[in-house]
């Protein structure tokens, strides 16, 4: 019996959950240069592996996906951790799902499923309450490019489940061309906000590969994947794991979180099974 995708696609956010961690780890280096290293190591590797090039349109495309799913999403996502901590700016993707049902809603005219907008319901209070709660430090920066990296990954997330993948390509293939083109297109950003990338430290080396490997390249071909195989409002729900690692990781540093804080992390854990359960069928007369 073959696993769920969603199921699969879930080992990504958990995965991405760790990443804030590995950014404490990699001080002194700006986060918007982890964030170029992080995309531009992760595509060489899998562009090494697969061997395919872009063809025709799938240049510009590819250069779009790039630039949304890794280039703004990453670097407006690691410079918000830098200024909220890890769990808040993770939280903050909760609101991907409800800006996704939004946009097929207004665009494509599509009536957003009853279970997916409860649980985009869910996670957005359990965000407030995570966010909002009292002796929580949110700055402005934090939180204007936390809700950059929400817009900037959904959008993303409509595109590659729209477009697909292209003929003749794997889909390993089309996360290597985003993630290229997303290191590539920060490179310049980086060293006009960070300078000059220091050099790493051995103990620095173990922590910017698992980025690379396990939390880039791995994570995304599964993520891709589930896209693919189920639908971009289903996957997006599964981001709710990334804040609830985040978080996990913090208890385990010493965090401590009240009594509100912790309603929230319960709604969005609620949010995310309610959005992996299968939906019923339509009943005559609905969309």
């Amino acid at each position: 019996m073959r696993p769920s995708p969603l199921f699969i696609a879930a080992a990504a956010p958990i995965s991405w959950g760790t990443s804030y961690v590995v950014l404490e780890n990699l001080h002194p280096i700006g986060p918007t240069s982890a964030a170029a290293l992080r995309a531009l190591g992760a595509g060489l590797l899998l562009l090494l592996f697969v061997r395919q090039w872009p063809r025709g349109e799938w240049w510009w495309k590819s250069a779009l996906l790039g630039a949304l799913n890794f280039s703004l999403f990453f670097s407006t996502l690691f410079i918000s951790a830098a200024h909220l901590g890890g769990g808040l700016a993770a939280t903050l993707g909760a609101l991907g799902p409800l800006l996704i049902l939004a946009f097929n809603h207004a665009v494509l005219g599509q009536k957003p499923q009853r279970t997916a907008l409860q649980a985009g319901v869910l996670g957005l209070a359990g965000v407030a309450l995570l966010v909002l709660s009292p002796g929580v430090q949110a700055d402005a920066t934090g939180l204007m490019t936390g809700l950059v990296s929400v817009m900037a990954a959904s959008g993303g997330y409509l595109l590659a489940g729209t477009w697909n993948t292209p003929p003749g390509a794997s889909l390993v293939a089309l996360t290597a061309w985003q993630l290229c083109w997303g290191g590539l297109l920060l490179l310049p950003v980086a060293w006009w906000l960070d300078g000059p990338l220091p050099a790493l430290t051995p103990a620095q080396l173990p922590w910017l590969a698992y980025l690379i490997v396990v939390g880039t390249a791995l994570a995304y071909a599964l993520w891709f994947r589930g896209i693919r195989d189920t639908s971009p409002v289903q996957i997006s729900l599964l981001t709710r794991l990334s804040p609830a690692t985040a978080i996990a990781l913090d208890l385990l540093a010493g965090r401590h979180l009240g009594g509100p804080q912790w309603a929230g992390l319960g709604l969005i854990t609620v949010s995310v099974l309610l959005g992996a359960w299968p939906s019923p069928p339509a009943q005559a007369g609905e969309e």
